[in-house]
């Protein structure tokens, strides 16, 4: 994981509540999760604090800022659109955010009990993101993209499963995704980084859609790549109907996108378990 770049602890958190937000500044501070980006902690019962822990993640907040409020109200699931936001302070360098707490865990940590509804909670939710973005909307260089930029990352990592006997079939997955017809529409909103951990289960069922700091425009399969991350073979296409929109061009690229993106959490998190295990069942279905 990168290393911080700023000091950010649950400290800073009171003095900028305190400096800045007085009226919240009373609330128990806890650290939730120190991630790769951000420092999170609860703040009482209902609220957390998102705070940017890197420069790159400091530019991705700004984006939940602007556009998650705009975003939220056609959603079918809540997502943590601020409902304040910080400046720098207390030595502190970054804008940060206060979002609502949604209860639950993630699906990363506990699968939604009923599989099928999952996939059209989560393929609908999905239906209402994906449309047309602004000339404005952010662009990320990772995702959204061609399929084929990611093609000197995908040759190394494959390197990397020398001696394992899937990465022919991995190469040759990556092969068909990358031949299948680009996306030729207009730049869709998009999550940006949409995976188990940053899907949230209540109750059984898929209850809120977290962590936006990657939200961008583009092609929407590399949102989609989800499918596989998530669901068995008979929910993913229950997924692919609720979602209404995915051709057999861009369920190929999807699918291309979810091995990327499984490649990159199976070489790359040898210091956190949960996504390396992410990334290993996501390359079993895949091949599957």
């Amino acid at each position: 994981m990168p290393a911080a770049e700023v000091s950010v602890s649950a400290g800073v958190v009171r003095e900028l509540l305190a400096a800045q937000h007085p009226d919240l500044a009373s609330a128990p501070v806890e650290v939730m999760t120190n991630g790769w980006d951000n420092l999170v902690c609860r703040l009482g019962e209902e609220l957390l604090v998102r705070l940017p822990r890197r420069a790159l993640a400091a530019r991705l907040v700004r984006n939940e800022q602007q556009w998650l409020p705009i975003l939220a109200p056609r959603l079918p699931l809540p997502v943590p659109a601020p409902v304040r936001t910080g400046k720098p302070g207390s030595g502190y360098p970054w804008a940060w955010s206060v979002v609502p707490y949604f209860p639950g865990e993630t699906a990363a940590h506990r699968a939604p009990g009923d599989a099928r509804a999952a996939a059209e909670t989560l393929g609908a939710f999905l239906a209402a993101l994906h449309r047309p973005a602004p000339p404005d909307a952010p662009v990320n260089e990772y995702r959204g993209v061609p399929l084929a930029r990611r093609a000197d990352r995908v040759a190394g990592q494959l390197a990397q499963l020398d001696g394992r006997p899937e990465r022919e079939a991995a190469a040759r997955v990556w092969r068909e995704a990358v031949a299948a017809p680009g996306w030729d529409g207009p730049p869709l909103w998009l999550h940006g980084d949409l995976h188990p951990a940053n899907i949230l289960v209540s109750q059984d069922r898929i209850s809120a859609v977290i962590d936006f700091g990657d939200l961008t425009s583009g092609d929407p399969a590399s949102d989609l790549c989800v499918a596989w991350m998530l669901f068995p073979p008979r929910e993913r296409a229950v997924f692919r109907q609720a979602y209404g929109g995915a051709d057999d061009a861009t369920w190929a690229r999807a699918r291309g996108w979810a091995l990327a993106l499984a490649l990159v959490l199976m070489t790359r998190s040898a210091d956190n378990p949960l996504m390396a295990g992410i990334g290993e069942r996501t390359f079993a279905a895949v091949l599957a």
